[in-house]
């Protein structure tokens, strides 16, 4: 027994001493692929594999415009909160008990721990994962590295992944000469990156888009900003 425990006590101090070093080299280093990126992949037909597109940015080379969108259209406490948005998950519950249509309380950091480390799934293994994650980035992490990663990592279009791939298929463009309007329609189809198109849009996504835009002139300046600490 005693045998037994010290095994798993070995195999917990492995867990928390590798996750913590992945952290802290993604701290530093582009992330070079996802697990949702190797399951498009593998999912995707033979004749279809090569069509990737993932191409790494700083922060400072993505418009502030398309970072400002997805804020406004993820995330909005995302610079307050410590990984969690208390207030939306308790309206999320909320919601949910009245019957209405189901919707989530997923913060940027907590989709950028998911996309980065983990799998897609809703099982309670993932989710305690996903905490986990979450706490560390956010612990050991800056907001602007988190929404770097976040940037550089999600899916935004099929077979398309982070913000200057998708600048470039979606608007023909680099991810720093995007518009508010392009940024919007970006940010617009992250709910389901596969079904909807940021261009042309169809007329959900046009109501998303002005919406998105809206909430941008709302937010006012990103403080952290790299660009804008520039000025």
């Amino acid at each position: 027994m005693k045998r037994f425990l010290r095994f798993i006590g070995k195999l917990i101090l492995w867990f928390f001493g590798l996750t913590i070093l992945w952290v802290v080299v993604y701290k530093w280093v582009p992330v070079p692929i996802t697990p949702l990126m190797v399951i498009r992949y593998i999912e995707a037909p033979s004749e279809n594999r090569n069509f990737w597109k993932h191409d790494w940015e700083p922060l400072e080379n993505i418009s502030v415009n398309l970072q400002k969108a997805v804020i406004c259209s993820e995330d909005q406490n995302f610079i307050k909160h410590n990984g969690f948005d208390i207030k939306a998950i308790e309206e999320a519950i909320e919601n949910n008990k009245k019957g209405k249509r189901l919707r989530g309380a997923s913060t940027i950091s907590q989709q950028t721990a998911k996309n980065v480390f983990l799998w897609p799934g809703r099982n309670w293994v993932r989710k305690g994962l996903e905490v986990y994650f979450t706490f560390l980035i956010e612990t050991l992490w800056s907001k602007e590295r988190i929404l770097e990663v976040y940037l550089n990592s999600i899916e935004m279009g099929n077979g398309v992944y982070g913000a200057e791939a998708a600048s470039i298929y979606w608007f023909k463009k680099s991810a720093n000469q995007l518009t508010a309007s392009q940024a919007a329609a970006i940010a617009a189809i992250l709910p389901n990156p596969l079904s909807y198109k940021a261009n042309p849009p169809s007329g959900y996504i046009q109501s998303r888009k002005a919406w998105i835009t809206k909430q941008m002139g709302y937010y006012g300046p990103l403080k952290f900003n790299v660009e804008e600490k520039k000025k």
